[in-house]
């Protein structure tokens, strides 16, 4: 909500409009980012009766992007109405054909940002601003105010440098996609070459459901440093859906996705204040997934700030800061392979245990589980994979 004009420190209030609050106060915790992540640590905070700024520039600015997460990294406290589409299994095709019996989940974009802005009469606030600064203990806004709180969580996004992830998509009717997903309930990657002339970096299609009567067939540029330009992905996806008849002219909706892969720094435990969501690193490197993990890890963040604890040590315990480092290593490797090595890897992967698959995808504290999982992965690969394993080992240098 915009701020009153004549008190230029004041804001309405969520779920209140006629009340008036100071948004900056020595009890307030302070949130800088009103995306899904600064979003979920807001709602969990004031459903704890924690008082709380949230400071955008556009907070009401309609969320555009399709969420998806495996089912089980949503957390419970999470409204179900805030699925869309849900399968019991997905594919995966590189070299050979792969049905992972995981569950998988697709977000209902609105349905979730509407469940996460509603706390009812609670202590949240919004401010309508741009933070220029933000600081351990404040953030200055570019109208030259400055938020005061006791705990500031700075939840604004990744930076727009280093490796990326770009994604060109369309969205058809569910009969339209039946010949690309050919019997399965969903894929995740369909690594064969959209086009035997195709060359350069590989890119895979990723078809699921949005609902019962849409599906997204987009074609994703895993990562690049720099990454395959959006209108090379539109070629490839129109090339890809040429082979089983789908005229991109079917399309009701379009998708275009570009976004960095790494948090604004490689050492978050070491920066104040506080960062949170992908800026601070809980975007899987090796993936580009990071909005369940944002929302499986507001809830105990919340309580660990509303019982006066360091948000930071919190979030990054030591065996979370080693899986941070092996999972670099993980996209420092996928930023090497050629199409066929990328098949071959995924291959090998995703013929692992769903648990050793799960260690690695998600969880974000389980040391011991992701080296297991490395191992027994590193095992499963021919000689030329494990050269490209071995030679990131530098990206695991750090404290």
């Amino acid at each position: 909500m915009t701020p009153f004009p004549d008190q230029p420190d004041r804001v309405s209030e969520v779920g209140a409009p006629d009340r008036v609050v100071e948004v900056g106060a020595p009890d307030r915790v302070v949130v800088v980012g009103a995306g899904p992540a600064g979003r979920a640590l807001s709602h969990r905070l004031a459903h704890r009766g924690v008082a709380v700024t949230l400071i955008d520039p556009h907070p009401a600015r309609p969320w555009r992007s399709t969420y998806a997460c495996w089912s089980d990294e949503l957390p419970d406290w999470l409204d179900p109405s805030v699925v869309s589409a849900e399968v019991d299994s997905v594919r995966v095709i590189g070299h050979r054909r792969t049905e992972v019996h995981r569950g998988y989940a697709v977000l209902d974009t609105d349905r979730l940002q509407e469940t996460l802005s509603v706390v009812g009469d609670s202590p949240l606030v919004v401010c309508t601003a741009e933070a220029v600064a933000v600081a351990p203990d404040g953030v200055t806004l570019d109208d030259g105010r400055r938020i005061d709180g006791r705990v500031i969580i700075d939840a604004r996004g990744v930076g727009g440098t280093g490796p990326r992830q770009t994604a060109w998509g369309i969205v058809v009717p569910t009969d339209v996609a039946a010949p690309v997903l050919d019997g399965a309930s969903a894929i995740l990657m369909d690594l064969r070459p959209a086009d035997p002339t195709v060359t350069g970096l590989p890119s895979f299609l990723y078809a699921v459901p949005l609902d019962g009567d849409r599906v997204l067939l987009e074609e994703t540029c895993l990562a690049g440093d720099p990454a395959l330009p959006l209108s090379e992905l539109r070629t490839r996806l129109a090339q890809r859906l040429s082979r089983t008849g789908i005229d991109p002219a079917l399309a009701t909706a379009t998708e275009k996705v570009s976004f960095g892969l790494q948090g604004a720094s490689r050492d978050p435990w070491h920066r104040r204040p506080t960062m949170f969501g992908a800026r601070a690193g809980l975007m899987h490197p090796a993936s580009g997934y990071s909005v369940a993990a944002s929302l499986a890890t507001a809830d105990p963040l919340a309580a660990a700030i509303s019982a006066g604890g360091d948000p930071t040590r919190t979030l990054w315990p030591h065996s979370a800061r080693m899986v941070q480092r092996l999972r670099a290593a993980g996209l420092a490797v996928l930023l090497h392979l050629d199409a066929d090595d990328t098949m071959r890897f995924f291959d090998d992967f995703f013929d692992l245990p769903v648990h050793r698959q799960r260690a690695y995808l998600s969880d974000r504290d389980d040391l011991r589980g992701l080296l297991a999982a490395m191992l027994t992965l590193f095992t499963a690969t021919d000689r030329r994979l494990r050269r490209h394993l071995v030679r990131a080992a530098p990206h695991l240098v750090g404290r």
